[in-house]
């Protein structure tokens, strides 16, 4: 349920298409349309019309033969790039934090509700990769945290609510695209199991969500190039997936004419390099056609692909002309405060908060204020300066407004008669005066990522340390010599090393308030205050020093040595203490776990399903059930997300200790209990058998372990197969 009591098929006009029936159609409609096209048509279709050369970020020509229109591709997965009258969005990783799938859902209508107001046909997200293997990787806040898991029921919701406005989405960057340095030279060289159970996991959510397209990324992966890799598009995406949408390309992640269309690239984008060269289509795939070094039945596929993803959205019938500029924003940041409020993580808490009509309250730090140039002063965000709230890059979109927590707090505090101060920058003079006398100091740090091509403070992209910026250690330790009642408030794009600010005497509470988007300060004043309970939880590991993570950006070729051992897989295999573990989060109130039920029918061995978009059908099945109750045992109304971990049975090849297989959020009143149901998938209890080249169910037992976090574990049982 949404906070207001209504369900998301309240908020949802139209069902997004769903199964193989709907492309079965859609592909039927595409053939005969496909009969009346030229091969000049169908060359026009699969090929960009150039960098800058029309009103989107990707754009093909219009053809007139077949009533087919100018199509326009966009960014991004948290709204409209350069838009001017659209919501700026959480980002990804905020929606993962909640573990709502209503409210992640919610947030992929609104994104497609956005886009089709805008006449954008396909809007280029979700994220599924970076997943987030490296913790200072540039991208990761794009995506839906570390766990493949997580992701794929994030990407699935994200999916099912762009397409349910009729918009295409698109899966990216696939895959294993887990830096920004050198991502456009290097390969990720993955072996074949931790491929299929890490990086491929979401993406297969995504196909079975029947996403129309999947974005193939920069890197090379086992040296050959994502846009023409044989293995990854067409044996793995098309044929062992069941994808039938089609493959457009990174913007210039094309390297070769026959080679990426015979590999499996169905539309190159922009259609040039970024100064209007580097054409590989267009021309030059007419020739390698009439050639024959590239089949006419393949451009055929081509076309009779990205038509469908056209006819499977009703894309044919009447569609918003295209006008970035448009105002879409609706009611959607109620949205935006939900995401950003149920996203807020409460990692400590001495009894501080919530905070009741304090007599004077302080305010610390540059990012506490909005940036004094503008709030969509630095190009594609390519700054950290104010309020932070969205990495940088191609993933970013301006701001229609954006609440500071300054801002925030000042109105709370003028409603409660609080007396409130405020030191706007991160020069630890003069902290000690504003913060004198205060009930309540809140410090604001941060730290920032982004894409590669621009560089912030010296980060390239990725960052090159775990630490918060502009001395936000040193400023939590000027606030707390001076005043013993400090709360820490971090924005920021994933982990970051927090021994220092735990060490320092005074610091009573620590807020994760993430990456909040337009409405960040109001959603902090909703937590900080009370108004909700926090209920969000960590969708990563926060480890004590940089070297316990296991993974760091490479020079060179990334061999992914550290195979299924990401995030809390690795500390868990390791034995290593995090700080935080994966999925914790408190809450204003407690919860007990009890009764924990197991049904099974789930037998061992292959699995034997007909293709279908995703994967073999039965793999898809439901073949387990675990129940728990949850009980709210404290004073005052929350949510509490109780989490299921599998762990393989001895017969099962080296795995890790345990892995995510279901979540469950339940809002409760005080005193009051509910179930949650986990649903156990034949893929939930498989691994991929590389000899085998399939998903197969180990037989003995399977430890069923349900909890609050990772770590936090309350009940266990077994399942047999």
């Amino acid at each position: 349920m949404l906070a207001n009591g209504e369900t998301t098929s309240d908020k949802v006009s139209r069902q997004a298409p769903s199964g193989a029936q709907a492309w079965a159609a859609a592909h039927s409609q595409a053939a005969a349309t496909l009969a009346r096209m030229s091969q000049q048509d169908k060359i026009n279709m699969v090929t960009g019309i150039g960098w800058d050369k029309g009103p989107c970020v990707g754009n093909t020509a219009a053809i007139n033969s077949i009533n087919y229109p100018q199509i326009c591709l966009q960014d991004g997965p948290l709204g409209i790039r350069f838009g001017t009258g659209t919501t700026a969005f959480t980002p990804g990783v905020q929606a993962a934090s909640t573990w709502d799938v209503d409210l992640i859902r919610q947030r992929g209508a609104y994104l497609g509700a956005e886009a089709k107001g805008c006449g954008v046909h396909i809007l280029l997200g979700p994220v599924a990769g970076a997943l987030g293997k490296i913790p200072h990787g540039g991208r990761n806040w794009e995506g839906f945290g570390a766990d493949p898991y997580l992701a794929g029921i994030a990407m699935k919701e994200t999916i099912e609510g762009i397409q349910s406005a009729g918009v295409q989405a698109n899966a990216k960057h696939y895959i294993a695209n887990e830096q920004e340095l050198n991502r456009e030279t290097m390969s990720s060289n993955v072996d074949d199991r931790t491929q299929h159970e890490i990086y491929l996991w979401p993406f297969a959510d995504a196909v079975h969500a029947n996403v129309a397209s999947v974005m193939c990324s920069y890197n090379k992966l086992n040296g050959t190039w994502a846009c023409e890799n044989d293995k990854a598009l067409n044996q793995i995406l098309k044929k062992e997936l069941g994808f039938q949408g089609y493959v457009l390309s990174d913007w210039n992640a094309q390297h070769s004419t026959a080679l990426s269309a015979n590999s499996g690239l169905d539309m190159t984008m922009p259609g040039t390099d970024f100064n209007g060269r580097n054409i590989y289509w267009g021309p030059q795939l007419n020739n390698a056609v009439n050639a024959g070094q590239v089949q006419r039945s393949r451009l055929d596929d081509m076309c009779k692909r990205i038509l469908a993803g056209w006819y499977l959205l009703g894309q044919n019938q009447g569609y918003p002309s295209i006008n970035i500029r448009a105002n879409v924003q609706g009611n959607h940041k109620e949205n935006v405060r939900a995401v950003a409020r149920d996203g807020i993580v409460l990692l400590k808490n001495d009894g501080i908060l919530p905070l009741s009509k304090p007599r004077k309250i302080a305010v610390v730090g540059s990012h506490s204020v909005n940036n004094p140039q503008g709030i969509n002063a630095c190009v594609d965000k390519g700054c950290n300066v104010g309020t932070l709230g969205m990495g940088w890059g191609s993933g970013s979109v301006n701001y229609p407004y954006l609440i500071a927590p300054y801002d925030a707090l000042r109105t709370r505090a003028q409603a409660d008669g609080t007396q409130i101060s405020l030191h706007n920058n991160d020069n630890a003079n003069g902290v000690s005066n504003a913060v004198s006398g205060a009930d309540a100091v809140v410090v604001v740090i941060t730290a920032d990522s982004g894409e590669g091509y621009i560089t912030v403070e010296g980060h390239v992209g990725d960052r090159n340390h775990l630490d918060p910026w502009h001395n936000g250690n040193q400023l939590v330790q000027a606030a707390a010599a001076a005043n013993k009642n400090v709360i820490v408030v971090v924005h920021s794009v994933g982990q970051i090393t927090l021994e220092t600010v735990l060490n320092t005497n005074g610091v009573r509470a620590i807020v994760w308030a993430g990456l909040p988007g337009q409405e960040n300060g109001n959603a902090l004043v909703d937590v900080l205050y009370g108004l909700v309970s926090p209920s969000g939880k960590l969708p990563y590991t926060i480890g004590k020093r940089e070297a316990d993570y296991g993974t760091a950006v490479v020079r060179g070729d990334d061999n992914f040595r550290e195979g299924l051992f990401v995030d809390y897989r690795h500390f868990d295999n390791a034995g290593i203490e995090p700080r935080y573990e994966f999925g914790f989060g408190l809450s204003y109130t407690n919860f007990t776990f009890s009764d924990i039920k197991v049904t099974s029918n789930i037998k061992a061995g292959p699995a034997t399903g007909q293709t279908i978009p995703g994967g073999p059908a039965d793999l898809w099945e439901d073949v387990a059930t675990v129940t728990a109750v949850i009980t709210n045992s404290g004073a005052v109304e929350g949510a509490e997300v109780a989490q299921l971990y599998i762990g393989l049975p001895s017969s099962a090849p080296a795995s890790p200790p345990k892995q995510l297989r279901g979540f469950a959020k339940l809002k409760l009143a005080p005193g009051a209990s509910g179930t949650a149901t986990f649903n156990l998938r034949r893929r939930d209890l498989s691994y991929w058998d590389t000899r085998l080249q399939n998903w197969v169910v180990p037989s003995g037992n399977f430890v069923v372990s349900v909890g609050a976090s990772s770590r936090d574990i309350r009940l266990t049982g077994t399942i047999t197969a």
